[in-house]
């Protein structure tokens, strides 16, 4: 194993510490009132103040520790001058401690790619539905996603008041992923998660396919990985257009790290290249176990109506 001053885990730490300002940021927009909501596409297609304010923090704080870094944000926001207080210079102490994987220790930051969603499930934070609002940080070389960073601003908010919010989860390849319990649904049962707010015939027939005991229909992408990851549901299926490259970097980096799957509906990977279309065209499908099950299970003619990036 390699010293921790390996870039790749610098930056990690890095985005962890801005990662966690990031979530202080959401809950204070909150708490204050206004949203700021503008429509980018639509009603189920929304940018809140939080969003904004977030990139900015993100993607400035990450720039400055490491400017030759590709860093691309959700959010199409104007070039301007980001204020000092939104600037996070702080590295995770506990991250810099571990060693990084032989095969990263190298890395370079002009190889590497950071994805960001500033707010993942935008929608649901408007609607007050705190639990399913992620903020995601992904990191990629060579067009895979080796490491990535989800803070989940109102972790515990069910508790109510006095509750302590907020929590980080990180993994890396090789190394293994931090801040949850891994836990797995109980043999023999299948339960999917899917999307709350853009399903169509594509999406429920696959998961018809698939004969779940069970359906959870939930925001965000980075949510629906974590109750992979915590043993809430066996598979993320999602046979549609419309996911992109900041939602599932981070996710999947976590999901791999231990142990397990994120493809297209065809069981391809997705690249994450600084030069790739944004769009996950061919939809989303990923497990924690079984991957093959569920790939198999995807019906012909949904393969044929998602055209493979």
């Amino acid at each position: 194993m390699a010293s921790s001053s390996a870039v790749l885990m610098q930056l990690v730490a890095s985005s962890y510490a801005v990662a966690e300002q990031a979530g202080s940021i959401v809950r204070n927009v909150l708490q204050s009132g206004e949203l700021g909501i503008v429509e980018k596409t639509g009603v189920n297609d929304l940018q809140t103040l939080a969003d904004r304010l977030v990139q900015k923090s993100i993607c400035a704080s990450l720039s400055r520790s490491f400017p030759k870094v590709t860093i691309i944000g959700e959010e199409d926001l104007p070039v301007e001058a980001v204020e000092e207080n939104l600037i996070e210079s702080g590295k995770n102490s506990v991250i810099l401690q571990k060693s990084c994987p032989n095969q990263y220790a190298s890395l370079k930051e002009e190889e590497l790619v950071v994805w960001v969603d500033p707010l993942d499930g935008t929608k649901e934070y408007t609607e007050g539905l705190l639990d399913h609002v992620t903020v995601l940080i992904g990191i990629a070389y060579g067009g895979t996603a080796i490491a990535g960073v989800i803070n989940q601003p109102f972790y515990n908010y069910q508790l109510g008041a006095g509750a302590s919010l907020g929590r980080t989860l990180w993994g890396v390849l090789g190394l293994g992923a931090f801040g949850f319990q891994l836990q797995e649904v109980p043999d023999g049962k299948r339960i999917i998660t899917t999307t709350r707010s853009h399903s169509n015939k594509l999406v429920t027939d696959t998961i018809q396919a698939m004969e779940p005991h069970d359906v959870i229909r939930v925001g965000g992408a980075g949510n629906k990985i974590i109750q992979l990851v915590e043993g809430k549901a066996s598979a993320y299926v999602f046979a549609s257009p419309g996911c992109k490259k900041w939602d599932t970097c981070a996710p999947e980096a976590i999901l791999h790290a231990v142990g397990g799957k994120l493809t297209d509906m065809h069981g391809n990977a997705y690249r994450y290249n600084a030069d790739v279309k944004h769009m996950n065209s061919a939809g989303v499908l990923a497990t924690l176990r079984d991957h093959q099950y569920y790939l198999s299970r995807v019906p012909q003619a949904v393969r044929e109506a998602l055209s493979s990036d």
